[in-house]
Formats: structure tokens, C-alpha cells, sequence
């Protein structure tokens, strides 16, 4: 049999791998979330996705929209999830935050990068935080901050600002999801455990609805 006519064996070429464009953008967003917009290559990327070197800069043109649209996906994802974070059996609103509360700090062990990446980005005053939290963020949390007002109007908390609350849950009590490896070294247990996760949700909630709270409901 001629060689040319033979079935071609071992590891395919870079450009035969198969990647699809949510493979690439999760790969990216990892990259950026780790090491920042100035530290992630995108031939390295390519390298790391077994592709070619240039099939990234063919699909999205460059690095900046190749952030964009890691940003838009992993972001996008969040903003979806913290938009059904009440919960419609919950009468009280004291305890909606307790319950929004709890699920956001699961969702951030989910997806530690998300909290990565703010670390990076939260850092520097510019067009990529802008864009992040304009478009996500501001939106995301703009029901929790309806539901602090009302709760403070109502008498029912001691008054505290979205930006409080936020860095409290998200750079307080995800931190261990996002700096694992420093959080293991305070004990045996792996802080991204489900166990553990929800023992760090349970208490963040109980402990921020519990120093907020004026009154028992009925009162």
C-alpha cells in the first residue's frame, strides 16, 4: 500500500485537535483569571489546547476580544444563576437574603475562577473592570440591593451598603474557594469539600442575617 494512501496513525496535528469554541473560551478565562490579562500568551494557549498557533487569532481576531468573550461567557453564566437566587417559598425577606446568601457563596465555590479573576481585575481602574462590572456585576447584585433597602426601611436590619455586604460574602467568605491552597494550610480539610462548602455557606449567611437583624419577624 502506498504510504500516502495509509490511514495516518499516533497524535493527530494541532490543527486536526478537536476543540470546541466553549473549550477555548473556559481555557481562556481560566488563563486570565490566574494570571492576568498582561501574563496570558495566546500561542502558549494555543500550545496548552493542542491546536495550532494560530487558531485562536483565526476564530476571535485577538487577545482582546478573546477576553471579551471569556468574560461574556463565564460572567454571562453567573449573571443567569444569581437572577433565580430567591426563593419564591420564602415568605420573609430576612430570610431571601439568608437564602441569596448562601447560594452565592456555593456558586463561587463552583466556579472559584469567577472571584480569580475580580482579584486581577478589581486591582486597576480601567476599561476591562468597567466593562465587567457595568455589564455584569452592577446587574447581578441590583435585586439584593432592593431587598437590603426594603429590609432597612422596614426596620428589620441595621443599615449596610451593597458594597459591604458584597466584600463581605464575595472577598470574605469565597476567599478559601479561590486561595485554596493557602486555606489548606490552616487545616486538614479541602475547603472546596461539599461539606465544607456548605458549612461555609451556612455560617456566612447565619452569622451577616444574624448581626443585621432588628427584630424577629412578628415583632
Amino acid at each position: 500500500m502506498a504510504q500516502s494512501s495509509r490511514k495516518r496513525t499516533g497524535r493527530p496535528r494541532a490543527q486536526d485537535a478537536p476543540v470546541t469554541v466553549e473549550q477555548i473560551l473556559d481555557a481562556a478565562f481560566r488563563a486570565f483569571a490566574t494570571y492576568g490579562y498582561d501574563g496570558v500568551a495566546v500561542r502558549t494557549l494555543n500550545r496548552e489546547l493542542g491546536v495550532s498557533h494560530n487558531l485562536i487569532h483565526q476564530r476571535f481576531g485577538s487577545k482582546q476580544a478573546l477576553w471579551h468573550a471569556a468574560v461574556d461567557r463565564a460572567f454571562g453564566e453567573q449573571t443567569t444563576e444569581l437572577a433565580t437566587w430567591f426563593d419564591p417559598t420564602l415568605t420573609d425577606p430576612l430570610d431571601q437574603l439568608n437564602h441569596a446568601i448562601r447560594r452565592f457563596v456555593h456558586y463561587n465555590a463552583e466556579r472559584p475562577e469567577l472571584l480569580g479573576m475580580m482579584n486581577i481585575e478589581g486591582r486597576v481602574a480601567g476599561e476591562r473592570l468597567d466593562y465587567i462590572y457595568d455589564n455584569y456585576i452592577a446587574p447581578a447584585l441590583e435585586p439584593l440591593g432592593r431587598l437590603l433597602d426594603f429590609l432597612t426601611s422596614q426596620g428589620r436590619i441595621r443599615p449596610i451598603s451593597l458594597r459591604a455586604l458584597f466584600f463581605l460574602v464575595a472577598h470574605g467568605a469565597a476567599a478559601p474557594f479561590t486561595l485554596a491552597p493557602l486555606a489548606r494550610h490552616f487545616d486538614n480539610t479541602d475547603p472546596l469539600d461539599p461539606s465544607q462548602v456548605a458549612e461555609q455557606a451556612a455560617l456566612t449567611a447565619d452569622v451577616i442575617t444574624s448581626g443585621l437583624r432588628l427584630d424577629a419577624p412578628g415583632h
